[in-house]
């Protein structure tokens, strides 16, 4: 956002953010209650808009709670979905029952990747929809998307992720900046990821956080973990041999410039990279004039993310195209586990007395 636009929207971030302070006093004074449920919450959210990491992380997490033995169950609002106030349930931790129309793309994206490990339900009422999924599909563990201002459910522990590319924009509230609320609001994080950190959280980024809260801080880092041919992610694409013709990659995602810089990373020959809106909705002619420019650029394949990848089923592709499957590597791995594992426990404790 240029500085004209900026000093232009500056009145409306000062009303924005007066409507989130009177939002958040409200509940803190008990005119607007928080409602628990019967089983432990674990959030993971974000101050900003935009890709800051939270959908690798929530598939972490689901992860390794089914790997413990823990039936869990993710809640979302599903962004972009056909009825967006119909509850939705995408997987019930065994087999898809929604389709991406009616799920949204990262719901469908986290149900395919969580099969047989959690179920996913689209509710943009999550107190409601942590009370049915509790009843109908019987969860130990219920992990909130995007759930750090969704403070009408208690939660247990709240993780925040942020970008250590960019942490928090112009330092600006909507609509002047890419903030949701301010960055003191960090004081209501239990822990605080920072992604894309590389080897090591930047000093000033540090200090910045550690004046907004004493929540642990744990880095972490995103790796391609698989390519896939479109429409068969059963078989694994040749990295290698994917790294010699040169490219096109195109995605609709929140942070575009953490995709394009991962693929050239890894040794990729883009030729040519397109960007569309976040939660795009593909149509055919979107893909025929990719594909257009694509081949002008002297590209023999295309190249997108497991999020658009999950809207492309019924697109006709000329090019070959080929799905970047991400995951997060934490390297204080057991340090964010003995948290959840401390929330979790202290939750079962006070709900058996």
């Amino acid at each position: 956002m240029n500085r004209a636009a900026t000093i232009a929207l500056a009145p409306l971030s000062l009303v924005y953010g007066a409507a989130v302070n009177i939002r958040f006093a409200l509940y803190r004074n008990g005119i607007f209650k928080t409602q628990t449920v019967g089983v432990p919450v674990i959030s993971v959210g974000n101050i900003t808009i935009g890709g800051t990491g939270k959908t690798p992380l929530v598939e972490w997490i689901a992860g390794r709670l089914a790997e413990r033995g823990h039936r869990v169950c993710v809640l979302t609002r599903g962004y972009r979905r056909a009825n967006p106030s119909e509850r939705v349930i995408v997987s019930d931790g065994e087999r898809i029952v929604a389709d991406v129309e009616q799920s949204g793309d990262e719901a469908m994206m986290l149900a395919r990747s969580l099969m047989a490990k959690a179920a996913v339900v689209c509710d943009a009422n999550r107190v409601a929809g942590a009370r049915w999924a509790i009843e109908n599909l019987n969860p130990d563990v219920l992990i909130l998307d995007d759930g750090f201002q969704h403070v009408r459910i208690a939660r247990d522990l709240d993780i925040v992720t942020l970008d250590a590319t960019n942490p928090w924009g112009n330092g600006r509230l909507l609509p002047a900046g890419i903030l949701r609320e301010p960055i003191d609001s960090l004081s209501r994080a239990d822990c605080i990821i920072v992604t894309r950190s590389g080897e090591a959280i930047e000093a000033s980024l540090q200090e910045r956080i550690r004046q907004a809260t004493g929540a642990p801080t744990v880095r972490s880092t995103t790796v391609i973990s698989r390519i896939t041919p479109l429409g068969s992610p059963e078989l694994d694409a040749d990295r290698e041999a994917l790294r010699q013709p040169p490219v096109a990659a195109f995605c609709g995602i929140g942070n575009p410039n953490a995709f394009f810089p991962q693929l050239r990373a890894e040794g990729f020959d883009l030729r040519h990279t397109e960007v569309f809106r976040d939660h795009h909705k593909y149509s055919q002619t979107d893909i025929d004039r990719l594909t257009q420019r694509a081949t002008g650029a002297g590209a023999h394949a295309l190249i997108t993310t497991a999020k658009d990848a999950v809207k492309l089923g019924s697109m006709r592709f000329t090019l070959p195209c080929y799905v970047i499957e991400i995951e997060m590597q934490i390297p204080e791995a057991d340090r964010l586990l003995a948290l959840i594992d401390e929330a979790i426990e202290t939750r079962r404790s006070e709900l058996s007395r």
